[in-house]
C-alpha cells in the first residue's frame, strides 16, 4: 500500500528539529494531576532578554518549561510553541525540567560581569509543584551561593520558596536579592478559578511575612490587573493592605497582557465567570495584546494613591540599576512584568 503522506501531500509533516525534537524524544519521568513530567537537556540556562519595554534585568532563568499552576491569563503559553506544542493546555499539562541547569549556570555566570541583572522565573514559576521533587531551582540557588556580585530577582506564587530560606539568606549575603510574591487578588474564590493550582492568596502573604522575618528583601506584584475584574480600588487596596501587614518592602502592579496564544484561554474564563465583560475584553484585546495608554495612566494614579495610603516602599533598591529610572517607584505600573524571549 502506498504511503498516505505521498498520496496526500497535505498530510505531510515537517520532521522536528532542534529543541522541539529533543522535547519530543524526552522520556516520561513521572505524572501528576493532569500533568506529565519529562527531562529536557538544554544548551543554555541563562537567556539574554530581548525587549523594547525597558525590563529591569538583562538575563532570565527558567528552570522549567510549562507551569502546573494553570493561570488563565498566563502570557508564557507561547513558549511551548518552540517545542511545536500549540494546544494552550499543553503548557500546563506537559512540563519539562532542565536536568543540567546547575552545571550550565555555573559556566555561564563565570562569563557575566558583576552587577548583571538576572531574573529567575520570568516565564514559569520556579517553585511550581514539580520543584518539590526535582529541586532544580534549589540547585541554581546553590550555584548563586558560591558566587557573588549579581542583582538577582525571583518571582513566584508558591509557598515552597520558604523551604530555601537559609539558602536564600546565603545568596542575599553575596548578591542583591529581591523576592517578588505575585498576588493577583485577595478574593480566594476568584483566585481558585483564575489560578487553579496556585496557593491561596492568604498563604502567599504568609510566605511573604516569613521571607521578611528572615531579613530578606521581598514584596508584592499585584499582577495582572484585569479590567472590570480586579482593577478596582477595593481589590487593589485589599492586596496592598495584606502586603503592608506582611511587612512588604514594596508593592507594584501590572496590567493584563494577552498574547494571541493566551487570548482563547482567558476569554473562556471570562465567558464562564464574567460573561458581562466578554464583549469589552474582545474589543480591548483582539486588536492588541496591550492595554491602552489611557488605561495605564488611570491605573497608575490609582495604584500610586493606594501605595501612599499603605506606606508601601520602592520596588527597586539602591543603588539603582541601569534599567531603573527616576520614575520607578512603588506605584510603577508595568504591562504584566517580565516577558523575555524564551526560545532556549
Amino acid at each position: 500500500m502506498a504511503n498516505t503522506a505521498s498520496l496526500f501531500p497535505i498530510f505531510e509533516t515537517k520532521p522536528l528539529a532542534g529543541l522541539a525534537r529533543t522535547a519530543a524524544e524526552a522520556p516520561l519521568d513521572s505524572t501528576g494531576f493532569l500533568s506529565e513530567y519529562r527531562p529536557l537537556a538544554s544548551r543554555s540556562i541563562l537567556c539574554r532578554t530581548t525587549s523594547n519595554r525597558g525590563l529591569p534585568f538583562t538575563h532570565a532563568i527558567n528552570p522549567y518549561r510549562g507551569c502546573e499552576f494553570g493561570c488563565r491569563y498566563c502570557y508564557a503559553r507561547y513558549t511551548h510553541e518552540f517545542l511545536e506544542l500549540r494546544a494552550p493546555e499543553d503548557f500546563e499539562r506537559r512540563i519539562y525540567f532542565k536536568t543540567n541547569a546547575a552545571w550550565l549556570l555555573a559556566q555561564e555566570l563565570a562569563r557575566l560581569k558583576p552587577g548583571t541583572e538576572i531574573a529567575l522565573g520570568t516565564a514559569t514559576d520556579p517553585y511550581q509543584p514539580l520543584e518539590r521533587k526535582q529541586r532544580i531551582t534549589r540547585s541554581l540557588l546553590e550555584v548563586f551561593a558560591r558566587t557573588s556580585g549579581f542583582r538577582l530577582g525571583i518571582v513566584t506564587k508558591s509557598t515552597l520558596v520558604t523551604r530555601d530560606l537559609e539558602l536564600l539568606k546565603e545568596v542575599a549575603r553575596n548578591h542583591q536579592l529581591t523576592v517578588h510574591i505575585t498576588v493577583t487578588t485577595m478574593d480566594t474564590k476568584l483566585a481558585r478559578i483564575l489560578e487553579p493550582r496556585a496557593p491561596r492568596p492568604d498563604l502567599r502573604m504568609r510566605t511573604l511575612a516569613e521571607l521578611r522575618a528572615a531579613g530578606l528583601r521581598a514584596g508584592v506584584l499585584c499582577s495582572p490587573l484585569m479590567p472590570g475584574i480586579s482593577d478596582s480600588r477595593t481589590s487593589i487596596s485589599a492586596v496592598a493592605r495584606a502586603a503592608a501587614a506582611a511587612d512588604a518592602c514594596f508593592f507594584a502592579a501590572g496590567a493584563l497582557f494577552l498574547k494571541s496564544c493566551s487570548l482563547p484561554t482567558f476569554l473562556d474564563f471570562v465567558r464562564g465567570h464574567f460573561p458581562s465583560q466578554l464583549a469589552a475584553y474582545k474589543r480591548r484585546y483582539t486588536a492588541s495584546a496591550f492595554v491602552s495608554a489611557e488605561y495605564r495612566k488611570r491605573i497608575a494614579v490609582l495604584v500610586e494613591s493606594v501605595c501612599r495610603e499603605y506606606k508601601l516602599g520602592h520596588r527597586y533598591s539602591d543603588p539603582p540599576s541601569a534599567a531603573d529610572t527616576p520614575s520607578d517607584n512603588a506605584a510603577r505600573v508595568e504591562v504584566q512584568p517580565w516577558l523575555p524571549f524564551s526560545g532556549d
